[in-house]
């Protein structure tokens, strides 16, 4: 592992345990070069994920983009941190377990949608505001209508 302080490749492992999440392995590394100390995380990936863009542009997943948008949902809200790590666990785990190598964007969309309305509806209507390109408050409106039950009928 390349050092991110001085770039020597030739760093040590002075630890390693399993992450908070249980599903990463947390290392401790100490660069003997320059004495720098830096963490890193390891986890498991079964297959190699390529997005389908709307564009039909190609590119490699990126668990790091998916867990940034979802947190971004996620600002200011109480949830626990630790669900959220679930969550994003659990999303990438269904994705790899597709079967199919390439996943079109709009899926990971609806699964990460489906993922954040069982967590916290804030979440999810912020992360639709941005996935359905929301462009005035009458999307939002729309939007919030359609999760509402509708109303019962009132006698007068």
């Amino acid at each position: 592992m390349r050092c991110p302080f001085c770039g020597n490749i030739d760093t040590q492992v002075k630890d390693s345990r399993p992450a908070e999440d249980h599903v990463s392995i947390r290392r401790r590394r100490f660069c003997p070069a320059c004495g720098g100390r830096f963490t890193t995380y390891e986890r498991v990936q079964l297959r190699d994920l390529v997005v389908i863009k709307t564009s039909g542009k190609r590119e490699d997943f990126d668990r790091d983009k998916l867990e940034r948008s979802i947190r971004i949902s996620m600002q200011k809200r109480p949830i626990d941190p630790e669900r959220i790590d679930q969550m994003i666990s659990g999303i990438v785990r269904r994705l790899e377990s597709m079967g199919e190598t390439d996943i079109p964007s709009k899926k990971i969309g609806e699964i990460v949608m489906e993922a954040l309305a069982r967590i916290d509806t804030v979440a999810y209507v912020r992360f639709a505001s941005v996935y359905k390109n929301f462009q005035a408050a009458d999307d939002f409106e729309d939007f919030v209508h359609e999760l509402r039950p509708p109303s019962p009928p009132t006698e007068e």
